[in-house]
């Protein structure tokens, strides 16, 4: 079966991709794992060490082609602040529970669970359930190639 070896970060490649594989948060964090894109084509996704993956990455495919990651809309809340130091508040609370969380700015985006919802709400936050694709913060143990761009 063919094998894809390696990943490009979104701003590291452009032009057409063979296929995409459409995956949620959870899945976009492999090491090894066969796929089938969204036009049939399947591989095994063969990298040499566990890499978060982020929507618009590139698998490259050992004959040279490339494969899109795209970030599969997933059930979310967004909590809405009054101001940054209440938005602040209120990602400490959840980082005080390791819970994954996107930093939008001006806003924070966590998967659905309502406890968390109840607490935002507790605290004075305004929380909107949405789709959306999610890419939480990494982490300091997590692979940084993402760190400080466009994803953020």
């Amino acid at each position: 079966m063919l094998r894809a070896t390696a990943m490009k970060p979104a701003a590291a490649w452009t032009g057409a991709a063979a296929d995409r594989v459409v995956l949620d948060h959870g899945d976009r964090h492999c090491r090894r794992v066969t796929l089938t894109g969204a036009n049939g084509l399947a591989f095994v996704l063969d990298l040499p060490t566990a890499t978060r993956l982020h929507g618009g990455d590139a698998l490259v495919l050992e004959d040279g082609r490339l494969v899109e990651v795209v970030a599969a809309p997933e059930a979310l809340f967004e909590i809405r602040c009054a101001d940054p130091q209440h938005l602040a508040r209120v990602a400490w609370h959840f980082g005080n529970r390791h819970v994954p969380v996107e930093v939008r700015g001006d806003a924070l985006r966590i998967r659905r669970d309502h406890v968390l919802a109840d607490l935002a709400a507790k605290l004075g936050a305004r929380v909107v359930p949405l789709e959306a694709p999610f890419e939480p913060e990494g982490g300091a143990y997590d692979d940084a190639h993402h760190y400080g761009d466009a994803h953020h």
